[in-house]
């Protein structure tokens, strides 16, 4: 979908600084679909209640995470192809560009409802590594200043905080990036997943 030249100078950002913000990253289109996709989920109440650690060790703790989420699979969700088109894109551009060996991935939309939060952390879990890069394609349509839920990333002299804007991507290192979500005003909608190294059992 986007030129070698592009994916190079994305990727190229990527290794330099651990993190990159690219705008405008899925078309309107595809934000369609995605938020269609969304909302059918919200209404059949397919969303539910987020924990922290992995599938042994699984606990359900607002005080540190606030989000609701649905696990995607790509031979169920056949409504949204063109996003896990896209994200074969990606990973294959990874392989190519930075030489990563990818073998697998895990994606689900998550929604935070007005208040909630998660508390700073690195997207891997205690024994299990597998995790290299973060992708978060956010899906809030008139984000504005106040709004909150904006992502603070951590480790840097300067403060930074990405803003959950419609259609934009981050793309971070799993490993590396210590981040947190931020206090959301308004209810907070993305699609969040891992490309992994090896493949690992995910709780649907």
């Amino acid at each position: 979908m986007f030129s070698d030249d592009q994916w190079l100078e994305w990727l190229d950002e990527l290794a330099e600084k651990d993190f990159v913000v690219v705008d405008d990253f899925i078309s309107e289109e595809m934000f369609s679909s995605v938020m269609s996709f969304f909302r059918s989920a919200e209404e059949n109440d397919k969303l539910k209640k987020a924990g922290i650690g992995s599938t042994d060790d699984f606990t359900v703790k607002p005080e540190v995470r606030g989000d609701f989420i649905y696990w995607l699979d790509e031979d169920r969700d056949q409504q949204i192809s063109v996003f896990f088109n896209l994200m074969t894109e990606l990973q294959e551009k990874l392989r190519r560009f930075c030489f990563l060996s990818l073998a697998a991935s895990e994606f689900h939309i998550a929604k935070y409802p007005a208040g909630s939060h998660y508390d700073k952390h690195l997207d891997q879990f205690t024994g299990r590594n597998n995790r290299l890069i973060t992708v978060l394609i956010y899906l809030n349509e008139h984000w504005k200043e106040g709004d909150g839920g904006e992502l603070l990333i951590h480790g840097f002299e300067k403060e930074i905080k990405i803003p959950p804007v419609a259609r934009r991507l981050l793309l971070f290192k799993s490993d590396v990036i210590e981040h947190e979500v931020l206090k959301t005003n308004v209810p907070r909608y993305s699609l969040t997943g891992w490309l992994l190294h090896k493949d690992s059992a995910v709780v649907f």
